[in-house]
Formats: structure tokens, C-alpha cells, sequence
């Protein structure tokens, strides 16, 4: 296409590779090419489990709600959701459950591994498809997924990266013409990341949250912006690889800009609740104690596994996934207060 159109943007770049990535593959697991955090442990889906029972009895307990995730992986994280929800029966009895998902190989282990929840399950191709009403939404390493546009800083200003073609290998090069409306670059050669994509949704999920009334968690790793760097990546096997080397084969990602989600949601008139890494929101939640609870039931060797992916959820450090993974959650005008996090009354306010 490339040969024959010109040279793409990354952004489009992305959606062509990822499109064909998750319709053809599970790409989850050992023998995958990574691992996300309801694979490492139960603990993990659990505990949102937890804090959606919480948020639904600060809404009032509508008698239906859809609960509704965004890139569900194989089922796992609402499998253990749905399983530490048997708390409160009522719960179960209001929730319908709306996966938001496009592949074909993915949905069968979902329908597999939701089976004995006698949950009612539908599925959908987009967030726009789910009936309205109440929701409770989910997005767990889903927005690192979505394509970006990135512009690099010359001496003619903001000029986009493109995806070329040279001697039959793939190549990034750049526009000849710059961006209009973009702030002047500081130094020469920065990347710009521009998520606007993962801006669109936001806003699409704030306006319903406005409208029908919920709360959306987000979990992924990322940053508060702005920012400047090239964060595109590629998975291939637990390792990382040139993302241009093998187009639809490894999965790409870019680190997630909150401060942008959050300005998004916050010019949609919905309130804002974080950011928090990831290890003090499930420390919050108490993540030291259901540990603790497991590992009285369990044997030598699950007890050590039970601290060995504490241990991995809550790491802190630059690359632990405690700290390297934020925790951000919209929700409706009036719902003031949602467990592990802080109301943040702007995008500049952030823990």
C-alpha cells in the first residue's frame, strides 16, 4: 500500500498493524508475547471487583447498570471481578455485562472464561454500541493500544512522522510541510505524542457518564504530560522489537498521556479522580490483606507465588509495575468520592 499510496502516518501505521494483530492471535500468556496484571493474579480483578461494588452502592444502587470493559484480554480480570462481586448479591442482580471487543479469537476465550459466571454477556465492536443506562467501565491496559500521531521537531517546526518505504524495509521519515497550531517546538529533534484517538473516546465515555450517570477506571502505564519523547514500542515474545520490522506481528503500544484523558473528561464536565500509580491504589484497597487471606488456605509453594505476584503488581521503581502503571477514574457530577483515589479538581492536581 505503502508502494503504490505514499508514505502513511504512524497513527495509521498503528491501526493497520494492530487491527490484524488482535483478529488473528491471543496474544496473552507464556506463549504469547506479554502478560497483563489479572494473568499475574486473581488479587488484581478482585480488588476491582471490590471498588465497583463500592462506586455502585455510592450511586445509589441502580437496579441496572452496565458494567462494561474495554479490551477484556481473555475474560480473566471479569471472571475474578464477577467472582468477588457474590458479596453482594444485589450487585449481580443489576449488572449486565458489555465486553467491548473486536477479535474474533479473543471473544471465544472470553465466552470461555465467563461461562460459569451466569453473567449475561454481550459483546460489542464499539463503546457506542452499549445500551445506555448506568455504567461501571473498566479499561485495563487498553489505551496504550490505540494509535497516536507523532510530530518531531526541525527547523521548520512541527513536522508529522510518516512510515515510508526504501529498498523494500519500512522506514520513518518525515512530512515536508509542518503542522499548523501546534506550540512552537523548545529543541531541536523532540517527538510529540498526540493521542487523539484515545482523546475522542474519553470525551465519547465522559458524555455518556454526564448523561446516564457511572464511573470509568483506567489502568495503564503512562505518564502526566506534557511530555516529549518517542515511547512507540513493540512486544514480541516478552521481548521488546523493531516496531517497523514486522508489521502485524508483534503488538505496538505508546505510553498513555492521563494529563490529556483527563483534560478531555474534565471539558466534558465529568470529575476526575487520581492520578495514583498502580501499587497505592491496590495497597488502598487493600491488596496486602486478600494476601494474606489466600495464602492461610494455601500450600508452601502458592503461598510464595501469592507474594511473588504482590511482590510484581506493587514494585516501585522506574520500570516496576507499581509505579510504572497509573490509575485514573471519571465520573459523573455528584459522585465525589471513589475508593484509592483523590478527587482531582483539575488536570494540573495529581498524587
Amino acid at each position: 500500500m505503502i508502494a503504490h499510496e505514499g508514505p502513511i502516518t504512524v497513527e495509521r501505521y498503528m491501526s493497520l498493524c494492530q487491527t490484524h494483530y488482535y483478529a488473528t492471535r491471543d496474544p496473552l500468556g507464556a506463549a504469547g508475547d506479554f502478560t497483563t496484571a489479572p494473568e499475574i493474579s486473581q488479587m488484581f480483578g478482585e480488588l476491582i471487583g471490590l471498588w465497583m461494588l463500592e462506586v455502585w452502592h455510592a450511586m445509589g444502587r441502580p437496579p441496572a447498570v452496565r458494567l462494561i470493559e474495554l479490551g477484556p484480554g481473555r475474560g480473566t480480570l471479569m471472571a475474578d471481578l464477577l467472582r468477588s462481586a457474590r458479596l453482594l448479591p444485589d450487585f449481580l442482580s443489576a449488572v449486565t455485562v458489555h465486553l467491548v471487543e473486536t477479535s474474533p479469537a479473543l471473544r471465544e476465550r472470553q465466552q470461555s472464561a465467563l461461562a460459569a459466571s451466569g453473567a449475561r454477556v454481550e459483546w460489542h465492536d464499539r463503546i457506542e454500541d452499549v445500551p445506555a443506562g448506568p455504567a461501571l467501565v473498566v479499561a485495563n491496559e487498553f489505551f496504550d493500544a490505540l494509535p497516536v500521531r507523532q510530530f518531531v521537531a526541525t527547523d521548520r517546526g512541527w513536522c508529522e512522522r510518516l512510515v515510508g518505504v526504501e529498498q523494500d524495509s519500512l522506514i520513518f521519515g518525515l512530512r515536508s510541510e509542518p503542522e499548523r497550531g501546534l506550540k512552537s517546538p523548545l529543541r531541536l529533534g523532540d517527538i510529540l505524542e498526540l493521542p487523539l484517538g484515545s482523546i475522542d473516546l474519553v470525551r465519547t465515555l465522559s458524555r455518556r457518564l454526564g448523561r446516564d450517570t457511572g464511573a470509568a477506571l483506567i489502568i495503564d502505564y503512562g505518564y502526566w504530560g506534557p511530555a516529549f519523547g518517542d515511547t512507540l514500542q513493540a512486544l514480541k515474545g516478552h521481548a521488546y522489537a523493531d516496531p517497523l520490522a514486522e508489521p502485524g506481528e508483534a503488538d505496538l503500544t505508546t505510553h498513555v498521556d492521563f494529563q490529556a484523558l483527563a483534560q478531555a473528561a474534565l471539558e466534558e464536565n465529568v470529575l476526575v479522580h487520581g492520578l495514583a500509580t498502580q501499587g497505592n491504589f491496590l495497597e488502598a484497597l487493600g491488596i496486602g490483606a486478600r494476601a494474606e487471606r489466600l495464602k492461610q488456605r494455601a500450600t508452601a509453594a502458592q503461598a510464595a507465588d501469592i507474594d511473588n505476584a504482590l511482590a510484581r503488581l506493587t514494585e516501585r521503581g522506574p520500570k516496576g509495575m507499581g509505579e510504572l502503571f497509573k490509575v485514573l477514574a471519571l465520573t459523573h457530577d455528584g459522585l465525589a468520592g471513589v475508593p484509592g483515589l483523590p478527587h482531582s479538581p483539575s488536570p494540573s492536581a495529581r498524587s
